[in-house]
């Protein structure tokens, strides 16, 4: 099988898994990266290696019909930030590996809400791409557990092994699986969590408000204190009866805070701010 590819460096292992099945890549894309979340380094001289031209810019109608006059079988959407055209006039496959456990779970970036859910199994799902997003009938899937105190970076590594191991089987099963692909009933489309959505509420248990820091990980939730607005990448807390009202800072030593909530206190003990200054006389 000729093939195209959609991926960046943590969906390398789904590009890696087709060529070791013997399919042959033709084209790369890619797309633009903040470096520090996300990255296609390793997917750029990946490509170069085997001399496979690389795409930065969206994928257009043009570039579907040159994919079709170099004889792409099939297109393999593994992380695009844009939709896909009508690929059906071009050639006779394309699917996509999402990460979640279809039908729920569609939609740009499903693990966050997947943790503040507290699923208990997860999945990275292999689809046939369709007009509306991750609603293509499904080939396969490989679910997984999740633990009970599962973090941002718990569940992508868990997806990023999950999709090695499910183009690992597509690539040897493909034409059947294709074959057999059974439609999507129902489900749930998960929108990307607004910023209300991602900011502490410190009247809220402790046991919610730490698996909101686990669930944004290395990407942040945010939270006010006396009125300064912080990045928060990881804090611990505990139950304890106490008097504070929630919301009051309640200790504050170098960087770490320490914050009342009803039925404990969260401590801050790695965040960020442009105002961090602001917190240096907070509770003195």
């Amino acid at each position: 099988m000729r093939f195209a590819i959609t991926c960046i460096d943590r969906s390398l292992n789904v590009f890696e898994a087709f060529i070791q099945a013997g399919w042959k890549p033709v084209k790369v894309f890619t797309v633009p990266v903040d470096g520090h979340f996300n990255h296609n380094t390793s997917v750029v001289v990946r490509a170069s290696q085997l001399n496979v031209p690389v795409q930065l810019s969206r994928m257009q109608e043009q570039d579907l019909q040159q994919l079709r006059e170099i004889g792409c079988d099939i297109l393999i959407v593994a992380g695009y930030d844009w939709k896909i055209g009508d690929w059906t006039r071009y050639f006779p496959y394309a699917i996509n590996f999402h990460p979640s456990l279809l039908p729920n779970g569609r939609g740009p970036y499903p693990a966050i809400q997947a943790i503040l859910n507290e699923e208990k199994i997860w999945a990275v799902t292999c689809h046939k791409v369709s007009p509306k997003f991750d609603e293509g009938d499904i080939l396969a899937q490989d679910i997984f557990p999740l633990c009970e105190d599962e973090s941002h970076e718990s569940i992508c590594l868990k997806i990023e092994m999950a999709s090695q191991r499910l183009a690992t089987h597509v690539a040897a099963h493909f034409l059947n699986l294709w074959n057999g692909a059974r439609p999507q009933l129902g489900g749930s489309y998960w929108p990307r969590l607004t910023e209300e959505q991602r900011t502490i509420d410190f009247a809220r248990p402790v046991a919610t408000i730490l698996r909101l820091v686990r669930a944004y990980g290395l990407h942040e939730c945010r939270a006010t204190i006396n009125g300064t607005s912080i990045f928060v990448r990881r804090a611990v807390g505990w139950t304890e009866t106490h008097a504070y009202a929630p919301g009051t800072l309640v200790h504050v030593q170098h960087r770490r805070l320490v914050i009342a909530v009803p039925d404990g206190f969260i401590g801050l003990v790695e965040w960020s701010s442009i105002e961090a200054n602001a917190l240096r006389h907070v509770g003195r």
